[in-house]
């Protein structure tokens, strides 16, 4: 369950009158240039590449992308990417805010203060000042309760789309080898035994080593007919940023051949899995095991992350059970909340949630179709919300 006890969805409730939150502090909003922007949030607790000008630009080319860096005292205390997206007919604009704002200190005492002070900050100059629908999505969280969910419902923000299979999987990082195999469901840790018999060889491989990888992740794609609905495009501009954002790249080789390779996004307290290939005989040797069982021990060993977020499922069952079996007892699956949004004005909340409720009739459609299509894999988990979600 993602008990929201005592949850007012509906209630705005004012800065200052939120139990126990003490007083939101005003903090100074300063934009910052693209090149500019990732160099200055490198090195945050919850950056992800979502909020990287260099994956933003490449990934969502019709929305301008505005950075906006927060201090607080002189002192930077986190940031948001914004987007910046114009409805059909110039009739509006939405202010989206995917998987932020950012803190660059989640541990901090003033951490909950500050994440509701750069949401007062972001409602100040996009829904008064700018009259824009203000839309967020926050990132899954690893607590039983997603408290930046819970903290935008009441401030007043409301429930907008959720994905259809919003689940993430994320596994530990801070476990030794002997306890993290242990984690590991019964079937998915012979599954690993089985691969290290294999004479599979695991391979930490440097950024000139991409095209290794696009040669086995294009040969996949068109071999399984998965529908592809992953930031691909986007490879090239985060290979070429500096080595504390640059994703990571694995390979295992058998007999001198690459079977299965990944590319991870190793900044800050979440390693992300952005993405996998295999070929053909991968299957047979177990090497998907045995590629994830060393990344987690080489995330382990050279990062900071506490997390290792595996990603979802696009509704394929064999995916949730892979990873399933990798979370193990130590780590945890969590729902991706829905998107929450905040206008000041009635017309601007109206035509925001009428372009929203448009864009996810359309994809409703297409992934109709997309059933229809005989040469693509259909997805066989069935569609959920989790029930706290629903309020």
């Amino acid at each position: 369950m993602y008990a929201f006890a005592g949850l007012a969805p509906e209630a705005a409730v004012r800065p200052d009158q939120r139990d126990g939150a003490g007083a939101v502090p005003k903090l100074r909003a300063r934009a910052l240039a693209g090149a500019e922007w990732d160099a200055a949030v490198a090195d945050f607790d919850t950056i992800c590449q979502e909020q990287l000008h260099a994956f933003a630009k490449g990934r969502w080319p019709g929305v301008s992308l505005e950075p906006r860096l927060f201090e607080h005292h002189g002192r930077v205390v986190g940031g948001a990417l914004m987007m910046v997206q114009k409805l059909p007919l110039g009739l509006a604009r939405i202010a989206i805010c995917k998987w932020g704002p950012m803190l660059a200190d989640m541990e901090g005492e003033d951490a909950a203060a500050l994440y509701a002070g750069m949401v007062e900050a972001l409602i100040a100059e996009y829904a008064d000042a700018r009259g824009m629908m203000l839309s967020i999505l926050p990132h899954a969280a690893p607590g039983a309760i997603n408290e930046d969910y819970l903290a935008l419902r009441r401030r007043g923000f409301r429930r907008g789309s959720m994905l259809a299979y919003p689940d993430r999987y994320l596994v530990d990082l801070r476990l030794g080898d002997a306890e993290q195999r242990r984690s590991f469901q019964q079937g998915w840790r012979r599954q690993l035994n089985k691969a290290e018999k294999a004479g599979l060889r695991f391979e930490h491989a440097g950024a000139e080593r991409l095209g290794d990888f696009q040669a086995l992740y294009e040969a996949m794609t068109d071999r399984k007919q998965f529908p592809d609905y992953s930031a691909y495009e986007t490879l090239d501009e985060l290979m070429a940023l500096a080595p504390a954002l640059r994703p990571e790249l694995f390979f295992v080789h058998h007999d001198g051949e690459p079977v299965a390779g990944a590319l991870i996004f190793k900044a800050g307290g979440r390693a992300v899995y952005l993405y996998g290939a295999t070929n053909d005989r991968a299957l047979g040797l177990r090497a998907g095991y045995f590629l994830h069982w060393h990344i987690i021990r080489w995330l382990r060993d050279h990062t900071r992350a506490r997390w290792y977020d595996l990603g979802g499922t696009d509704g394929f069952r064999g995916l949730h059970q892979f990873k399933k079996g990798m979370v193990g007892s130590a780590g945890v699956i969590r729902p991706v909340p829905p998107v929450v949004n905040y206008a000041s004005r009635p017309l601007a909340y109206l035509l925001g949630a009428g372009a929203f409720a448009a864009r996810d009739a359309l994809l409703r459609a297409k992934a109709r179709l997309d059933r229809f299509n005989p040469g693509k894999a259909r997805p066989d988990q069935k569609p959920h919300v989790p029930e706290d979600y629903l309020r």
